[in-house]
């Protein structure tokens, strides 16, 4: 099973240990002994890790009563699909870029930064994408793609640089404990302006609302509790209601 699937017995045994995978049954040498079920169960698993899962989320998965193999397979495959899709532009974006230096092609500043561009969007969509798309329509989510991809470089900068002011910002705010304070509403400024280089006009309330997920989402939550600290998504939410004038229900 190990020399077929092209991992480690050790591998195999962990995966016994926590319940992710078990043998179909041990003989009496001790030898575990897998079956067809066990080769497509472990032929998901890998799917899963290729795509970077965490095995504590794949056990969940794999185990779920709901659990529908051939579907799991053509999600894995629409997956696999847009990472390939994210890679072509990078390499057309980089191929570009050495006919550019070997002088076989002229490229504007803006050309440079289309593959980054296209990547951010199809990242987003594939994290996000149906969540939005559900939320705000198809309509507000593909003008927000055309308006990043229309950015130019110093623009696209500006955005990197918002990035990381909005994080640094919010993190010496989280220190006064006010999410009303001056640093507190700093922030929450300073995301207004990161959200213009996506929306095509600034609305309070679906600013407001944003906020809100990143509280309801624990992936949103994550990536401010990760970058910042431990309730970065709370206060950012508080602060930006502050901002925005949105009374606590």
């Amino acid at each position: 099973m190990a020399k077929l699937a092209g991992v480690s017995r050790r591998t195999l045994r962990y995966y016994d240990e926590i319940g992710l995978l078990k043998p179909m049954r041990v003989n009496s040498s001790g030898y575990r002994i897998y079956g067809r079920a066990e080769v497509d169960l472990l032929q998901q698993i890998l799917f899963y890790r290729e795509l970077g899962m965490e095995l504590k989320e794949i056990k969940d998965i794999v185990t779920s009563p709901g659990f529908d193999a051939a579907k799991a397979l053509k999600e894995h495959r629409e997956k696999l699909l847009a990472k390939r899709l994210q890679l072509d532009l990078l390499i057309e974006n980089v191929n570009r870029t050495i006919n550019m230096k070997e002088g076989r092609l002229v490229m504007t500043d803006q050309e440079k930064f289309q593959g980054f561009k296209k990547k951010m969007i199809a990242d987003n969509e594939e994290k996000y994408g149906k969540e939005t798309r559900e939320r705000y329509g198809d309509q507000a989510v593909e003008r927000a793609n055309r308006q990043l991809m229309n950015t130019t470089q110093e623009d696209y900068q500006k955005l990197e640089n918002l990035s990381v002011e909005v994080l640094t910002t919010l993190k010496a705010a989280m220190e006064t404990g006010d999410p009303s304070g001056d640093l507190a509403q700093k922030a929450a400024d300073l995301h207004r302006q990161w959200l213009c280089f996506y929306w095509d006009h600034y609305d309070k309330e679906a600013h407001a609302n944003l906020a809100q997920t990143y509280v309801d989402d624990e992936r949103f939550t994550e990536y401010y509790d990760g970058q910042v600290q431990p309730g970065a998504a709370k206060f950012l939410r508080d602060a930006v209601w502050v901002y925005t004038g949105r009374k606590e229900n």
